[in-house]
């Protein structure tokens, strides 16, 4: 009998639109590899529990992006009711969501990161930073690049807008390549270079056919392709990541390899750099899901 799965998809966050779309990318895919699939817009905690209580789903695929699908709190849920799930479990995601933990783990472990703090939006608005323009201002905790400022001169510290409580993440600006690398299972297979038509690959650049040329695999020089794969593995281990895992790092000459952030649940839409570069090492998007599928776990009691 083929296996049931809920594809959660939607939620509460700023990403909920990507998140419906790879929910139904999701759905196609895993239909046609012959699942039974359930689709399920999370709108209310008390339908989804409903939803699992009906169809007793075998697997949860998690489609949800941004907080409450990639910050530990549908894993922990999962885990409670022991519903197992795609994707990394609670730890790894409460740490790959905070991008200041991953930072001083990553740093803690030999990996390259800019220099920055982090503070509420009040304190910077107050005190401003130690850190000489050009620099990057984003949330601690969000995805897809929503909120991402960069700050070249004064008046570009004066438009920026959250609210006074939020903590944000000041970091020096590295130069240069934005790359990425994907993880899947354990092992790092092949950077892409992403050439933005916009200033950096922004929430913009990311979701609109056509912004971002995915130079696939990136034109750098070998060792430093080679030092994206040891970070991006290197991270997803500390992390304990399950699966699947996406990070993003600068590369100049001068500054080498340098990373930005992980994602432990990073896209799946037709744009998406995970499928992509797993179609590059023979691996379908109807195979993608299913390994995902077929790997999915909750904690144990």
């Amino acid at each position: 009998m083929a296996k049931k799965v809920l594809v959660l998809m939607g939620g509460f966050s700023a990403e909920r639109e990507v998140s419906l779309t790879t929910g139904k990318c999701v759905c196609a895919a895993l239909k046609k590899a012959g699942y039974e699939v359930v689709p399920h817009d999370l709108q209310n905690g008390f339908e989804l529990v409903e939803t699992l209580k009906k169809e007793k789903p075998d697997v949860v695929f998690n489609a949800l992006h941004g907080n409450w699908g990639e910050d530990g709190e549908i894993q922990g849920f999962l885990d409670v009711l022991q519903v197992p799930y795609t994707h990394s479990g609670l730890k790894a995601s409460v740490l790959g969501m905070d991008k200041s933990l991953t930072k001083e783990l990553a740093s803690e472990n030999g990996i390259k990161v800019p220099q920055g703090e982090k503070m509420t939006f009040r304190k910077f608005k107050a005190e401003g930073t130690f850190l000489k323009m050009p620099y990057v201002i984003k949330p601690v905790s969000d995805g897809s690049s929503v909120g991402v400022y960069i700050i070249r001169k004064k008046e570009d510290a004066e438009a920026v807008r959250y609210e006074d409580n939020r903590e944000i993440l000041i970091e020096e600006f590295i130069d240069g390549k934005e790359l990425t690398c994907m993880v899947l299972g354990s092992q790092a297979h092949v950077v892409t270079e992403l050439r933005a038509s916009d200033e950096f690959y922004d929430y913009h650049a990311k979701y609109t056919a056509g912004a971002t040329q995915h130079i696939l695999p990136a034109e750098i020089p070998e060792d430093a392709a080679n030092r994206c794969k040891l970070y991006a593995e290197h991270l997803h281990n500390i992390l304990g990541c399950r699966s699947v895992s996406r990070c993003d790092f600068r590369y100049n000459p001068e500054d080498g390899v340098v990373l930005l952030e992980i994602n432990t649940a990073p896209g799946m839409t037709d744009l998406s750099l995970v499928p992509e570069q797993a179609k590059y090492i023979g691996i379908s998007y109807e195979r993608l899901c299913s390994y995902l599928v077929e790997n999915a776990s909750c904690r144990e009691i």
